[in-house]
């Protein structure tokens, strides 16, 4: 340091959102067919992009209602999220209004989407699939299918007994009301949906 200091001046989080935005392109993404009351989004409806960065990363706390945007290992912003309807413990089976909890990515965003804009996220995960199948709720052709889409980080099946389509998506966080989704406020839903990029990490924790 040489004994001195300097003064920084950190911009807003929006400004600081606003520096991951060069370059970055959007998804040209199309939602054409309306989905129904149980499923967020009609994920098959909709195709990919390739990752951008793998420096940002969400965390989502589930107990707290929080999503956390990090930059590396610093955090950018925390959002207020609601859960899904029956938010305890993790997502076991389609309908059971639960979010689910571990690892995940983003593999699309969705500009068009009917709660404003969303990421979609790629649940049923590895460990999903291994419980799916020792639990024998699904076969072991879809537990193939699952594998093979974590590891190439596309989108795994949404239409197994294990359920499908979660999404950081908007539409407000005042009370816990979404099939298993995370829904936040439009207005952060939109400065996290430009800073987001297809490809990153995201975390779900209890």
């Amino acid at each position: 340091m040489n004994g001195k200091m300097k003064t920084i001046l950190w911009p807003g989080p929006a400004a600081v959102l606003a520096i991951f935005l060069v370059s970055m392109p959007m998804a040209q993404l199309r939602n054409s067919t309306p989905d129904g009351q149980r499923r967020e989004e009609p994920a098959s409806n909709l195709s990919q992009a390739q990752p951008v960065s793998d420096r940002l990363h969400i965390v989502i706390k589930k107990g707290a209602r929080t999503l956390e945007l990090f930059d590396g290992t610093r955090l950018v912003h925390t959002y207020k999220t609601a859960l899904g309807f029956a938010p305890a413990g993790d997502k076991e089976i389609e309908g059971d209004g639960k979010t689910p909890e571990g690892e995940f990515y983003v593999f699309v965003k969705n500009p068009q989407s009917k709660f404003y804009l969303s990421l979609g996220l790629s649940y049923p995960n590895a460990e999903d699939a291994k419980r799916g199948l020792a639990d024998k709720l699904i076969s072991r052709s879809q537990y193939d299918q699952i594998i093979k889409a974590i590891r190439k980080k596309q989108i795994p099946p949404q239409n197994t007994k294990l359920g499908g389509d979660i999404y950081i998506h908007g539409g407000g966080s005042g009370q816990d009301w979404t099939w298993g989704c995370i829904a936040l406020e439009n207005p952060d839903i939109k400065e996290l949906f430009d800073a987001a990029a297809v490809g990153m990490s995201v975390s779900i924790l209890p």
